[in-house]
């Protein structure tokens, strides 16, 4: 079982938008209390569907899902790049764990095709879904560990406090899941 808990943080770790999705997620909750709602929620939901996948459920095929977790990451892109209104914040900015909740649920339909292709048995099922979820916060709590120290080594650091700096990985996520969405929306219709 160890297999699958070092593929769980194997999958995570090189599934980059994944990554961007919980790094556009800690940029867009500003403060710890709400991050650790957020993401709670977020590994509350990809839970759920990765087990409803895995133990076949439901069925999705890949490309929609693909397409969306591109989606997924983009709509946090928008949402970052929007000025926060405080008067009326939008629903997403009120309700931040709704919104990571709701693309939880996609990405954990990512993972569980990551899953499925390991190969699993029937007969352990569950612990290998056990095993390869662990490994998946595992690995994003390693996520986490790098990108708060980066992240607290650059406020420290004049100049990175720039506006600039804070857009440029924005625009660079935004990009990347743009051409993400086109190609895996091509490979939906051919």
């Amino acid at each position: 079982m160890k297999l699958f808990v070092t593929l769980g943080i194997t999958h995570i770790l090189t599934g980059i938008d994944h990554l961007m999705f919980v790094a556009g997620l800690l940029l867009f909750t500003r403060d710890f209390r709400t991050f650790l709602k957020a993401i709670t929620c977020f590994t509350l939901a990809h839970s759920i569907t990765l087990s409803l996948s895995a133990l076949n459920f439901i069925h999705v095929p890949e490309p929609p899902v693909e397409a969306g977790i591109a989606l997924s990451i983009l709509f946090l892109c928008y949402e970052l790049t929007r000025p926060n209104n405080k008067e009326q914040p939008t629903l997403s900015r009120r309700f931040p764990w709704i919104i990571s909740f709701s693309f939880g649920l996609l990405h954990g339909l990512g993972f569980a095709s990551a899953l499925k292709e390991a190969g699993l048995q029937q007969t352990s099922i569950p612990l290998a879904l056990a095993c390869f979820n662990v490994g998946v916060e595992i690995g994003q709590l390693i996520f986490l560990s790098i990108l708060l120290t980066l992240l607290k080594i650059c406020s420290k650091i004049a100049f990175f406090q720039k506006s600039i700096f804070r857009q440029v990985p924005l625009y660079i996520m935004g990009i990347m899941a743009s051409f993400w969405f086109i190609q895996r929306v091509y490979i939906v219709f051919h």
